[in-house]
């Protein structure tokens, strides 16, 4: 059994390859996000672990101002590096300043990584890691040595099309902000690259100028310990003569603090990608079990046969499982060899977003490549299982019948089976809405999981009508071929039904994914209207803090009546006795002006350590007016503040609202996240937006924005994430079109005496690739119908259980016709090869054919 089943597989070659292509498809998928998934998080651990020095003397408190993106007041001052220097535990200690808020432009005068990761700007000095290696490794030139100098990151470089010698501009938190600098050399964290992130070394001096106002201080300590010291005593130690407001902590809590607070971002990057590599799989099971099918019912005289010839039911079983299961092999194992160019796909495109995968680390593992096999054996071989179970049920006297063929069961079974599962679907979906345990996505979730399982299922049945529908209208526009077409959709519907659930499973999760986008676009025009009340925003496109210098030069343009300052920043709070980081703005009293904040109680006047929660953090902490609230500001400063008024939610301010002066006494530095302007009455509006353009126009970090401009930018993001959704779902749908192409190929050889006997009454070649073609399309058509429709419910619901946020349903009405139209293109490009093949049967040879 063993050799006739190797036999059958060699003969024939090209079945053999597009069986195996889904597989191919889905498990270099599946690979391929492990791949990048394991190098996306092997790159991050490198640079912490190689950039982190034994231990660390930084502001006290658990919210760090470097990791917050923002700037405080608080220094070391170099008496008190000295004193580090001078314990016996400690070998070296070194003065850093993080400088917050520098921005690199490239020699075309943009900024250089977009609106990816940030510019993280140090002054040089060498410093050993916790492996005893130096920090930062040079790859070309020299450090910085004095003021005009500056070394960057290799990618930057690139990026910015500099080399060294060539003149950087820079944009720097000073009175003039674009400043010249001469690259000198360009250096790399000893763990890797920078992950998208741009690096910029100056001299200290200049360093301190820039973002210290000239003072000789630094922000934190890097210390490494002497030979024998552990990273615990060098901490003890050097906390016992850390200047006040600091504290020293080992360099693994600073590594665990790192990989903690950017785990959160990498986890939701790998489930996000492994959903689609669940889909990818799911698709490519569908249509290993119709090739399979198909596959048993071509080759049922054969099997017949063999169990005439004393071969078991075991037997028989087994031989197409051991088919399936050297498929699976050979497809799996060129599957692991596309995930590994397809994670090399993924890191270009991440790249455009701004995060750079060091290549290097982007290789196979063992754990990818067991699960790939696993993953690639276990789906194929319960896929075929059905279809084995039917090839050993044929019974040996079938052999000697010339109708010979398999027998279908009833589809009473699966309709009553598929309705019980429906109304569980829809039950789950319904726990959800109504605020069942827990999150109310996972209850819809599984409730849409069954919908779209059951409908897979069930194609052959609810898909009948559209089948229907297909050959009437193939018949009124083509004539013979477009009846025959959709007769052969409807000879088979179980076949069909399978066929197009592939497609189906891919359009129901894109329409799902438009609805959501379509309901966010129409939600966010929505607020836009209603809250956008001043004249004029500015603001950055990475929406990052801004020295405020702009929006004192903004206050002096003509027509301006008043210019509003908004300031950001994350904090920490205490809800349910654990540490919360939430966000806090400050507002000055031109906010509160502009803004009408909708009072739930107290009321919206705000002086010294006062504050106003929205409603969602108010009932968080369980504060209403007269409360007072304790908040960590980055740099480990907490101010107790009283709560004046709760309002209701609203874009544009954040869960705690505070004066502006709050953040001083916090000892954050002083920046604007936004600026709200208001035209004078009478006041020629395109004329100020052209001042207050004109005011940074040789800043691109920064844009001033009306209405409409500030709509397409939200409208553009939302459009750029929801382009890479739909680039990652179409590798399902290449499967499902690829799994039309098998059916189709398979199908034409099983129809080739029907074909030979068509040609011989008289059916043109053209016509015949019209009928093959017109049967693809109606399977294409069957697939987009049902899967739009699952689609649009399961958006639908969704968005309900999102209507808090998402408070405007829209359906993407414009998206649902185009793929109507290219789900006809798909069905056109997947009859190609069929209908050529088909065309070109010999009439004779192909009558002749058993």
């Amino acid at each position: 059994m063993l050799r006739l089943t190797w036999r059958n597989l060699l003969a024939r070659k090209v079945r053999l390859m597009m069986s195996t292509l889904a597989i191919v498809l889905g498990i270099g998928f599946l690979s391929g996000v492990m791949t990048f998934s394991t190098g996306l998080n092997a790159t991050f651990d490198n640079i912490v672990e190689g950039s982190t020095s034994d231990a660390m003397v930084r502001p006290e408190g658990d919210l760090q101002a470097a990791n917050a993106g923002v700037s405080t007041t608080q220094f070391v001052t170099p008496a008190d590096v000295d004193n580090l220097a001078a314990l016996p535990e400690v070998e070296a200690a070194v003065g850093s300043v993080d400088g917050i808020g520098s921005f690199l432009l490239g020699k075309d005068d943009k900024l250089v990584g977009g609106q990816g990761a940030p510019t993280l700007a140090f002054n040089y000095a060498p410093v050993d890691n916790m492996q005893g290696d130096e920090i930062l490794v040079l790859t070309e030139g020299r450090w910085p040595e004095k003021p005009g100098e500056v070394t960057l990151d290799t990618s930057s470089a690139e990026r910015g099309a500099y080399e060294v010698g060539d003149t950087v501009t820079m944009i720097v938190p000073t009175a003039e902000p674009k400043r010249d600098f001469t690259l000198v050399g360009t250096a790399d964290f000893n763990g890797g690259g920078t992950a998208g992130a741009t690096l910029v070394l100056l001299d200290t001096e200049e360093a301190q100028e820039i973002f210290l106002d000239g003072e000789d201080a630094f922000t934190s300590v890097a210390l490494t310990g002497a030979e024998g010291v552990s990273q615990t005593e060098l901490a003890d130690a050097a906390r016992a003569v850390a200047p006040a407001g600091f504290t020293a902590v080992t360099g693994d809590k600073v590594v665990k603090e790192t990989q903690d607070q950017i785990g959160q971002f990498l986890d939701v990057i790998s489930i996000f990608l492994t959903t689609f590599a669940v889909i990818a799989i799911v698709v490519g099971a569908f249509i290993i079990f119709n090739t399979f099918s198909i596959l048993v019912s071509q080759r049922v005289r054969e099997s017949a046969l063999l169990r005439a010839l004393g071969a078991s039911k075991k037997q028989v079983t087994r031989s197409v499982l051991v088919e399936a299961f050297l498929m699976a092999l050979v497809g799996s194992t060129l599957g692991l060899l596309l995930g590994l160019g397809l994670s090399r796909l993924l890191a270009g495109l991440f790249r455009s977003f701004g995060l750079d995968i060091a290549g290097d680390v982007l290789t196979l593992t063992p754990f990818t490549i067991v699960a790939g096999y696993v993953v690639g054996v276990v789906v194929t071989m319960v896929a075929a299982f059905v279809p084995a179970r039917r090839a050993a049920k044929v019974a040996p006297v079938a052999a000697m019948r010339d109708d010979l063929e398999v027998q279908e069961k009833s589809m009473g079974l699966r309709l009553v089976l598929g309705g019980v599962a429906m109304v569980i679907g829809t039950a789950l979906a319904v726990l959800g809405l109504m605020g069942a345990p827990g999150t109310d996505a996972i209850w819809i979730g599984a409730g849409a999981v069954i919908w779209v399982i059951t409908t897979a299922v069930l194609a052959p049945v609810v898909g009948h009508p559209v089948l229907v529908a297909c050959r009437a209208v193939f018949g009124r526009l083509f004539g013979t071929p477009g009846l025959l077409a959709g007769e052969n959709a409807l000879r088979n519907p179980r076949r069909t039904g399978a066929t197009a659930s592939a497609l189906m499973i891919g359009l129901a999760v894109v329409s799902a994914v438009g609805v959501l986008a379509s309901s966010l676009s129409a939600t966010n025009d929505k607020v836009v209207d209603d809250e956008f009340k001043s004249d004029f925003l500015v603001q950055m496109p990475t929406f990052q803090g801004f020295p405020a210098q702009f929006g004192d030069q903004m206050e002096a343009v003509d027509g301006v009546a008043l210019v509003s300052r908004q300031q950001g920043t994350p904090v920490t709070v205490e809800v349910d006795g654990k540490p919360d980081q939430t966000f806090l703005s400050g507002v000055d009293q031109g906010f509160l002006d502009i803004y009408d904040l909708a009072m739930i109680d107290g009321n919206d006047q705000m002086s010294g350590h006062q504050a106003i929660l929205n409603e969602g953090r108010a009932d968080d902490l369980g504060a209403r007016p007269g409360d007072t609230i304790d908040v960590a500001f980055p740099g480990g400063e907490t101010i107790a503040l009283e709560v004046v008024g709760v309002s209701e939610e609203t874009p544009t301010t954040s869960g705690i609202t505070v004066p502006l002066s709050v953040l001083r006494d916090a000892g954050v530095k002083r920046s604007d996240s936004s600026l709200s302007i208001m035209v004078e009455d009478g006041a020629d509006r395109g004329a100020v937006k052209q001042d207050l353009e004109d005011v940074v126009k040789d800043l691109p970090i920064l844009a001033v924005q009306d209405k409409e401009e500030f709509k397409e930018l939200i409208s553009g993001q939302v459009n750029q994430l929801l382009y890479v959704i739909y680039g990652l779902l179409a590798l399902a749908v290449v499967i499902a079109v690829i799994g039309i192409v098998n059916t189709l190929g398979l199908s034409v050889l099983e129809r080739t005496r029907e074909i030979g006997l068509l040609r011989a009454v008289g059916l043109s070649r053209r016509k015949l690739r019209w009928m093959i073609t017109l049967e693809s399309v109606a399977i294409a058509l069957l697939g987009a119908v049902l899967g739009m429709v699952v689609g649009l419910v399961i958006g639908v619901v969704l968005r309900e259980s999102l209507k808090d946020d998402l408070t405007e349903l829209a359906l993407p009405l414009n998206g649902l016709g185009v793929f109507f139209v290219v789900a006809v293109i798909f069905g056109v490009l997947a009859a190609i090869v069929p209908a050529i093949r088909a065309s070109r049967m010999k009439v004779l040879d192909a009558i002749a054919t058993e």
